[in-house]
């Protein structure tokens, strides 16, 4: 798809995009991505990139467990559904992208749980609440972002943001309690942003649908709590896609500088820890606030952005 010219980028849920001017980069539509692909290239824009030290995964036993994840077929949604599995859940594995639901289906073969690949388009809100009937564990994932002024951003488009990041989550959740109060137990974690917790420029519909995402939040934790549902925010800064790899020249021309200096001046520039987030880093945050270690943790935002908001 030829990207079209606008203010800045699009971007998708859970992953932040550059700040700033600069082409927009779709992941399957201006208007209705939900998810961006995580594989790597040979000759990739961010070799070189300081990565996380592994380590080993927090305990968590969810067998007999049903865990719903949004945006799953890529991305970070994609590295929830692995982790989730993983650990024994049997995963309803939500996104528009049939091939790639296909892909992960095949890569979670061997796994403990297994993943159901359920073809959805957010936007049909009445189909997403069907879907999230007697899950116990909620990941709200998928999103889309586009980068523009607000006096140039299509309403349209803000309609269909707010549609997909914010309530299409409520339905979700919606869906989701009667099943987890029966139970006396139910773990919904929404994969928020640092845009959540803070705001730039030209991200109105992204900004807006992440801190109503953030209330939504809290009052579900604020609800849940005598049923045994905990509900927390996960709010990721930069994380390492091929979306963002592919903005690296871009941003070198709009910027006027070398390539190897957007990572630190653009995309990291307000971050204390400069490197991208891994998308295992943040499905491993969503694997603790499922934990029984984590059960006091509910309505709270933890933030994943190498110390964007310490500022």
């Amino acid at each position: 798809m030829t990207a079209p010219t606008t203010p800045g980028p699009v971007s998708r849920s859970g992953t932040e995009s550059v700040v700033g001017p600069g082409p927009a980069f779709p992941s399957g539509s201006a208007h209705t991505a939900h998810t961006a692909h995580t594989a790597h290239t040979a000759a990739s824009a961010l070799d070189g990139v300081p990565a996380a030290a592994p380590s080993a995964p927090v305990a968590l036993d969810l067998g007999g467990r049903v865990a719903l994840v949004t945006g799953a077929a890529s991305g970070i949604g994609r590295a929830c559904a692995l982790r989730l599995a993983a650990a024994g859940a049997r995963i309803r594995a939500v996104d528009r992208d049939g091939e790639g639901l296909d892909s992960l289906a095949e890569d979670a073969k061997g796994l403990v749980g297994a993943v159901e690949p359920w073809v959805l388009d957010l936007t049909d809100l009445d189909a997403a609440e069907r879907a999230a009937a007697g899950t116990d564990v909620l990941v709200n994932n998928a999103g889309l972002q586009l980068v523009r002024p607000i006096e140039d951003f299509p309403p349209d488009v803000f309609h269909t943001v707010l549609t997909v990041m914010l309530e299409a989550p409520f339905r979700l959740i919606r869906g989701a309690l009667p099943h987890m109060y029966g139970e006396g137990w139910g773990r919904i974690v929404n994969v928020s942003s640092v845009h959540g917790l803070r705001a730039s420029p030209f991200k109105s519909a992204y900004v807006a649908a992440k801190h109503g995402l953030e209330g939504l939040s809290k009052t579900a934790a604020l609800e849940g709590a005598s049923h045994g549902v905990t509900s927390n925010c996960v709010n990721p800064g930069y994380v390492r896609t091929p979306l963002v790899e592919k903005q690296i020249a871009d941003q070198a021309e709009t910027h006027h500088i070398p390539e190897e200096r957007v990572l630190a001046d653009v995309l990291l520039q307000d971050s204390a820890l400069k490197r991208l987030l891994e998308p295992d880093e943040v499905a491993e945050a969503v694997a603790y606030l499922c934990t029984p270690q984590a059960s006091f943790i509910t309505g709270t935002s933890l933030a994943l952005d190498g110390g964007w908001t310490a500022h």
